[in-house]
């Protein structure tokens, strides 16, 4: 029998089926268990998190009061960490060729109605430009797996041309890669390129399901996959993105292999994922989510956000396109701090019309960026489009230690209002513009320390005077 081990290196141990197994049945077992309940919820109002059993009594918890308790404490630790700021980024989409058989993804090698594309380097420019020209900072790069299309040499290419293309005001300041797993010498590479976060979505945790649904090519390896995230931090990047795909297997058995893989990375390198992604699938080319009897509801969704953020309080959440605005807005009180916006989800779908059909997946959300960025502050939010850390080496352990001190806000929310003032007045619509101003001077009045208040002050002024990328 394999045991449970989170600081093995073995991903059948760090991700034990046997354990979540027993995980899911003490939840369900103490469904009613108030006295437990709330000494759980006792203990997350410490912020120091929780193990992936006691979150799951709490996603489990049939008490309505209790579950109302939930909802509230991760609203209150949302605010706590990550305060009303929402970080923007949109994907770009490199090339669909892919060899694997993947049974959810329209990409997958047996597809061939899909038509297949891959930018060269002088598209890659117009999107980004075209992405610069929305304002966007912060890009996802995504791509099928093939060794002959889109080998790492491609990826590492790109990623250079990304960073040295300036257009007007416009500049790509962090590149988030998602790609296929790899090897330590990869990850390497692709952190000598000074990628941002490395981004690698699990799809399932349950193996048995894992190998079912991906029928072929190297993806289907689930040892592999799940380890590379290991290798990853092994090559040197710190800031790692996990998630999964909901509809594929039980939501419950994706929740706790979530947070295990949570606590596996915070056991063996002593630092959390950077984020977490909570997707579910959507209609694609080739693709239809009926044919998975594992959907979820939009009220249990919500649930499974506000028990992320409570057990892991420190880490970013992660919600697309994929999900309406109605269940975004929702999202975002319970534990979302990153949301994309005026997302493409085809090769060259920023300037090309043609691209219908060749989507990864159906938006849910089709506004444009500016209309998100409106909608954000009526909400009173602030939309960020905040670097800095990257650049400044406060990434992994340093991060997520300021992070976890609650000292990150002293940097990150100066910053993303120094970035939306770029915004407006490089971007914005005339409309955005002025439900800004408020927003942003009840901001300022909000930062308690005077020296950074004034310093914050200066720097918007010296935006309005052309000055860009400022930050503390």
């Amino acid at each position: 029998m394999v045991v449970y081990n989170p600081k093995s290196k073995d991903a059948n141990e760090f991700i034990n089926h046997e354990e979540i197994l027993e995980t899911l049945d003490y939840g369900r077992a103490n469904a009613h268990n108030r006295e437990l309940i709330i000494d759980i919820l006792n203990k997350a109002k410490k912020a120091k998190g929780l193990s992936h059993r006691e979150a799951f009594v709490l996603l489990s918890c049939k008490e309505e009061d209790l579950n109302e308790e939930i909802f509230n404490l991760a609203r209150e630790l949302k605010h706590k960490f990550y305060a009303n700021r929402i970080v923007l980024f949109a994907p770009l989409y490199l090339s669909n060729y892919c060899v694997n058989g993947c049974s959810y993804c329209p990409y997958h090698g047996q597809n061939k109605t899909i038509p297949r594309r891959k930018l060269t380097q002088d598209e890659i420019r117009e999107q980004v430009i075209a992405l610069q020209d929305l304002g966007h900072k912060r890009l996802a790069l995504e791509a099928g797996e093939d060794p002959i299309h889109n080998p790492l040499e491609y990826i590492l290419e790109s990623i250079h041309t990304i960073y040295n293309i300036k257009h007007k005001n416009g500049a790509i300041r962090r590149v988030n890669v998602n790609i296929a797993a790899t090897t330590v010498e990869n990850y390497r590479k692709l952190h000598e390129a000074e990628i941002g976060t490395y981004i690698l979505f699990q799809e399932t945790y349950n193996k048995k399901n894992y190998e079912a649904i991906h029928k072929f090519g190297p993806k289907s390896n689930y040892e592999y996959h799940t380890e590379a995230m290991d290798r990853a931090f092994e090559g040197g990047i710190d800031d790692l993105g996990l998630g999964v795909l909901y509809g594929l297997d039980s939501y419950e058995y994706e929740f706790v292999g979530q947070l295990m893989h949570a606590e596996h990375l915070e056991a063996r390198f002593n630092v959390g994922p950077h984020t977490i992604s909570v997707p579910r699938i959507q209609p694609a080319d080739d693709i239809d989510p009926n044919d998975f009897d594992n959907s979820l509801s939009d009220e249990m969704f919500e649930k499974i956000v506000a028990c992320i953020r409570v057990a892991a309080p420190y880490t970013g959440m992660i919600v697309s396109t994929r999900e309406s605005e109605k269940v975004r807005a929702k999202l975002l009180e319970l534990g979302i701090s990153q949301i994309s916006g005026g997302s493409k989800t085809s090769v060259g779908g920023y300037t090309d019309d043609e691209t219908k059909g060749s989507d990864q997946f159906e938006l849910s959300d089709n506004r444009s960026l500016d209309e998100i960025i409106d909608w954000l502050i009526a909400k009173d939010h602030v939309p960020s489009f905040c670097t800095a850390c990257y650049r400044k080496g406060r990434t992994g352990e340093t991060f997520m230690g300021m992070v976890k001190q609650f000292g990150i806000g002293n940097i990150c929310h100066p910053n993303a209002i120094t970035t939306l003032e770029e915004y407006l007045v490089d971007y914005a619509s005339d409309k955005t513009k002025k439900d800004a101003e408020a927003l942003i001077q009840r901001e300022l009045d909000s930062i308690p320390n005077p020296e950074v208040r004034k310093s914050t002050i200066e720097k918007l002024e010296e935006i309005r005077q052309g000055q860009r990328d400022l930050y503390i």
